[in-house]
């Protein structure tokens, strides 16, 4: 009975086996010569944006907040139109937040929101903004987030509405920028809260 069970175990495995390897083993062949050029070029067209569009976030919107030891943007992007290099349409609600490091925890000094469409031009060296148009602020409010996210509106307004959400995706911003940066804190705490712990 144990020998039979150890037979029907090793016939499994190998059939198994056998479905990963020939699956499809044509398709993979051509896959691993075609796309990866494709795929990288994607990639890094996606980052090179990204870092475009923190680059504005610190040193254009984050420029005009008190000062601290380090700025954190957190872009959540909505939606994006890469279809002219000379003119990429980045959807988002921009947030950038300043902070200093005290003990183990980064402590919020100031930041703010600022959601909008970023336009970003292919360079030589990447990705630059050339110009931002931002959601107004007080009475316009509204209309000018309808008007520049259109059919995005919803989506943007389910983001925007959501404390939560947004509370949970700040901190994996500031999560990532920790590691990145080998920060020695583990927490974050805005002025009036208690600390927080960063998601590992």
């Amino acid at each position: 009975m144990k020998h039979s069970k150890r037979l029907w175990m090793m016939a499994a495995i190998l059939i198994s086996g056998v479905g990963f390897v020939g699956c499809g083993n044509k398709d993979a062949k051509k896959q691993v010569k075609e796309e990866p050029v494709q795929v990288e070029q994607v990639v890094s067209d996606a980052e090179l944006c990204n870092v475009a569009v923190n680059d504005y976030l610190v040193n254009v919107i984050g420029k005009n907040y008190a000062e601290a030891e380090y700025c954190i943007p957190s872009p959540f992007i909505i939606s994006t139109d890469d279809g002219n290099k000379d003119n990429v349409l980045v959807w988002g609600d921009f947030w950038v937040f300043n902070y200093d490091v005290s003990g183990d925890t980064l402590k919020t000094v100031s930041g703010g929101d600022h959601p909008g469409l970023m336009h970003l031009k292919k360079t030589d060296k990447g990705f630059e903004v050339v110009s931002f148009e931002a959601v107004e602020d007080g009475a316009g409010n509204l209309e000018s987030a309808k008007r520049i996210f259109g059919d995005k509106f919803d989506a943007f307004w389910e983001l925007n509405s959501n404390q939560e959400k947004r509370e949970d995706i700040r901190l994996h911003f500031v999560a990532d920028y920790v590691k990145k940066h080998n920060l020695p804190v583990k927490m974050v705490q805005d002025y009036g809260w208690p600390a927080v712990a960063l998601p590992e």
